[in-house]
């Protein structure tokens, strides 16, 4: 049976009050086809049947956001961006972080670790020895988070985006799957964070990337994102957002730079005093 238009509407509010992501209506066929394997793998005929479980069990309640959280993504995805980050940004922080040799990476929504792992690849090849390089990888589903822990991908993955040399150099074949070094695991941390809430502590990024999750959030809560953002990046730092991304109206907070195809965002110097300061729940937030 079709998802029937209240169980639509009670899943889009659950989606918008855990995670601020939005179902529009029209979205119906993508939550059925999100939520239907959870309802059969539950016992449960159609999706309407499932939903008494999603709000009676917190443990059903999770994994059905999990599914709810837009997972897709890639290796090196768009390409672009990280042709920036090896050619303008690194050369860039290389310059002025001599004096602690360390950089600081946040990628914001990283779904299963592919961008996260991506940037950790690039780094490996072209980081001076002596440098370290510290990638914080969050995601707003667990179940996303502790794959990227893990390290771990199917043959189908692999095959969307990693270039050959560096399957042979950074992946060993594990079963049916590919797990990747332990020396790039090294460099990305994982943990599960919601963008849409309260920032935990965190510490000034020298870059961000929060790359095709702010489409799925309304304007209110895209600008909320964006502006608690700013308060953690540094003030000679990069925000890099998707590609259909760019055109919010974001001004206030930060300034644009051209590098290639790829619009890079610096912290307005001058609006750093003037934004409203990081509230103190953000301490304590998840």
């Amino acid at each position: 049976m079709p998802l029937s238009a209240d169980s639509f509407r009670r899943v889009a509010e659950l989606a918008r009050r855990e995670t601020a992501m939005v179902y529009e209506p029209g979205k119906e066929y993508l939550v059925e086809a999100r939520l239907l394997p959870l309802a059969r793998a539950a016992g449960c005929a159609d999706v309407d049947a499932y939903l008494p479980r999603i709000f009676s069990d917190a443990v059903e309640r999770q994994r059905a956001l999990d599914a709810l959280t837009i997972n897709e993504t890639s290796w090196f995805r768009d390409n672009s961006p990280y042709q920036a980050f090896t050619d303008v940004v690194l050369p860039a922080l290389l310059e002025a972080r001599t004096a602690t040799r360390q950089i600081s990476i946040w990628s914001a929504a990283c779904s299963s670790g592919q961008e996260a792992y991506s940037l950790a690849m690039l780094l490996d090849q072209h980081l001076p020895s002596g440098w370290t390089a510290r990638i914080t990888a969050t995601d707003v589903s667990t179940q996303m988070v502790e794959r990227v822990r893990n390290g771990r991908y199917s043959q189908v993955e692999m095959n969307r985006g990693l270039p050959a040399t560096q399957l042979v150099k950074h992946f060993t074949r594990v079963g049916a799957e590919w797990e990747i070094s332990s020396k790039l695991r090294e460099m990305v941390h994982p943990r599960q964070m919601n963008l849409a809430a309260p920032f935990p502590p965190l510490p000034r990024f020298d870059l961000v990337l929060v790359r095709n999750v702010l489409i799925y959030f309304d304007v209110e809560t895209k600008r909320d994102i964006l502006r608690r953002v700013h308060g953690v990046t540094a003030p000679d730092g990069y925000l890099m957002l998707g590609s259909a991304e760019t055109s919010l109206e974001i001004e206030q907070y930060w300034q644009r730079e051209t590098a290639g195809r790829v619009q890079l965002l610096r912290p307005q110097s001058t609006s750093r005093s003037t934004a409203p300061p990081i509230p103190a729940t953000a301490l304590t937030g998840a």
